[in-house]
């Protein structure tokens, strides 16, 4: 089963029909699965989590992107008491979405600067350890988890402690990026399409509007196509292969999630109502 998806549900006009404050219905009207990337940038209140639960059809699912206090992304102050605090409260925003059975799984995605070592190996047992309740995909950013002398051991180590695996497309820009590499370690995979944007993908340091343009990328059908077969084996590896497009810098994220459903031939069922299909026609 391929489930495909957004990175988010708020920057896609192109699906709205009705006003901002129904923007993932509308979303949940085209597909049947969501990065919940607010996740990252703080741990939503309760009441967060059960609206959008309830705005959202009884099937729908969401990938929960972990707090950036646990993957290590976190600047400046460190807002919590200790890291059992910040785990317990994190945990306790998540169990909504697992009790109302829409919690497909939860992101944990490390920085570029997060290299294979014996200190992260010990770091991704503590978080695995601490969300060992939920199923928890790792996406790596640092090109030394899949080194030659490493790759094998990185995948093993996923598999042996029943982490899901990112697979991810994205530019190919140095050590702070890492190669597709289409394999399964347990019965669900993530692939998320994150554009091939090289002169956009590393931060400057000087570019304030550098996130504006890092995902910049539309997907041509030949490398949709592509993308298509990756998607296709691994279904032969796993039971659910979710796919996220997270190439939304300059909106064509939905456009392109939308043809790629089209030539995988896939009509997602339980969606909520629409009132207008915006996509119909030829991709």
């Amino acid at each position: 089963m391929i489930q495909i998806g957004l990175t988010g549900w708020g920057d896609h006009p192109d699906l709205y029909v009705s006003s901002g404050k129904e923007r993932l219905q509308d979303y949940s009207s085209h597909f049947p699965i969501v990065e919940l990337d607010a996740a990252f940038y703080a741990i939503q209140p309760i009441k967060n989590s059960l609206k959008w639960i309830k705005e959202t059809p009884d099937n729908f699912q969401f990938v929960v992107k972990c707090y950036q206090g646990i993957t290590g992304h976190l600047r400046g102050d460190f807002p919590f008491s200790s890291l059992e605090e910040m785990f317990e409260l994190y945990r306790q925003s998540i169990l909504p979405f697992k009790e109302a059975g829409k919690l497909s799984m939860i992101l944990a995605q490390f920085p570029p600067w997060f290299q294979c070592n014996k200190e992260s190996v010990q770091y991704i047992r503590k978080v695995r350890e601490e969300l060992k309740d939920f199923d928890v995909v790792v996406e790596f950013r640092h090109q030394s988890w899949y080194a030659p002398e490493y790759k094998a051991s990185t995948l093993q180590f996923l598999r042996e402690n029943h982490l899901h695996h990112s697979v991810c497309d994205e530019p190919q820009a140095g050590e702070g990026s890492i190669p597709l590499v289409p394999i399964a370690t347990t019965n669900k995979v993530l692939v998320r399409l994150h554009g091939r944007n090289t002169y956009g993908w590393v931060n400057p340091g000087n570019n304030v509007k550098w996130r504006e343009v890092r995902y910049l990328y539309d997907y041509n059908n030949e490398e949709l196509s592509s993308i298509k077969n990756v998607c296709e084996d691994l279904e032969k590896q796993a039971t659910e292969v979710i796919v996220l497009f997270n190439n939304n810098s300059g909106g064509h994220a939905a456009s392109n999630a939308k043809t790629f459903q089209h030539m995988l031939g896939i009509d997602f069922e339980g969606l909520a109502p629409k009132q207008l299909d915006l996509f119909e026609g030829d991709f």
